[in-house]
């Protein structure tokens, strides 16, 4: 009689091993030497079945610690090991799960998925809301079936390959190995006359106009959901979600920050010196707004409840405007008379040829 390998070295594991550890590593051997994937090969099915037979050890704690104490012969009195114990079944199915179709017997009605729909908006449409109107391709109910899948109401046969279990078993050595079935795909029916519109599926693709509504206050990236207007399920299952991102068109003069609506707002230079009253755009309407004497650019002005609604209904932002005070390009002569002037009275140089700037600077250091 061979003699068995020890557990930890079927494993590859070090004594000390953790749970995850000793899963992790059982994946990796069972994975090679699956019968599945080694048909034929003798010697892999028997590295196989020591491998599980490890498992089955070292992932139980009492078992560990009667193995670790004991060696092979805590267990040669106990006539073997159990296949279908629970903490097995979980890692075997954890791992094979796709591998052999998956252990969930019949298919049932199973939930449709989901779509994403990217949708471009104005900044107005943004900060008011609106209503659109979306064509959405997606897969959809066959009307003329009612999503059964067969012609003028036929009713579904039990599939002969399965016995309407959905699964065929396979002998693996010791154990067996449940395996959807290839002939009905797991749905233990099958359809002998199929509807002629979906030939059998109970669904067809459409592009389906859906009116969405924008509501006030939405931003640059938000994501709307509108539940079960995605593609429908399959057997009947109910529909996935539809998922509506939302891009927002650059405006011309105004931009987001938050719920706040941000404009740079152009004055002239007089105007900032001397101070004035102007009208400002803003989402809201025109506003008239005062401007101090001696307003520098870049001076921020706070419009209360000019910006952007809260989507919760939080309140709204308000609008920030940004004075940007404009320089004439082009002076008329009179006009630089009149500046040259203001800059002798108020003590400015303005003929920096007279005094150059890098004699300037030298006397900062003198």
């Amino acid at each position: 009689m061979a003699t068995k390998r020890d557990y930890y070295e079927v494993l590859g594991l070090q004594r000390g091993a953790g749970g995850d550890e000793i899963k992790k590593a059982y994946r990796k051997v069972a994975l090679k030497y699956h019968p599945d994937r080694n048909q034929g090969d003798a010697e892999a099915e028997e590295r196989f079945k020591e491998a599980s037979e490890a498992y089955q050890v070292l992932s139980d704690e009492e078992k560990r610690a009667q193995y670790d104490r004991f060696g092979h012969a805590a267990f040669e009195q106990g006539g073997g090991f159990d296949f279908n114990a629970a903490g097995f079944e979980d890692v075997f199915g954890d791992i094979f799960g796709d591998f052999f179709g998956g252990r969930r017997g019949r298919r049932g009605p199973s939930r449709g998925d989901d779509l994403r729909y990217d949708l471009e908006i104005e900044f107005e449409e943004a900060i008011f809301g609106v209503e659109k109107t979306v064509r959405i391709p997606r897969l959809a109910g066959c009307e003329t079936c009612g999503g059964e899948g067969t012609r003028d109401g036929a009713s579904r046969e039990t599939c002969l390959a399965c016995a309407g279990a959905g699964q065929v078993r396979y002998q693996q050595g010791l154990f067996s190995v449940a395996k959807t079935c290839g002939e009905c795909q797991g749905a233990g029916t099958v359809i002998r006359d199929p509807c002629p519109d979906c030939g059998g599926a109970g669904a067809v693709h459409k592009r389906q106009s859906l009116s969405v509504k924008i509501p006030a206050g939405v931003d640059h990236g938000s994501r709307l959901k509108l539940r079960g207007e995605g593609e429908v399920g399959r057997h009947n299952g109910p529909a996935g979600d539809l998922y509506v991102v939302i891009y927002v068109r650059e405006h011309p003069i105004y931009r987001r920050e938050g719920l706040d609506v941000v404009c740079d707002v152009p004055i002239g230079m007089t105007q900032a010196a001397l101070g004035t009253e102007i009208e400002v755009p803003t989402p809201h309407g025109v506003v008239k707004m005062k401007i101090p004497s001696g307003t520098q650019s870049g001076k921020i002005f706070r419009l209360k409840g000019k910006g952007a609604p809260d989507l919760r209904g939080y309140g709204t932002g308000d609008m920030l405007a940004r004075v940007a005070v404009e320089i004439p390009r082009k002076l008329t002569k009179k006009q630089t008379q009149l500046l040259e002037e203001f800059a002798s009275l108020s003590g400015e140089d303005v003929h920096p040829q007279s005094k150059g700037f890098l004699d300037k600077v030298k006397e900062m250091f003198d």
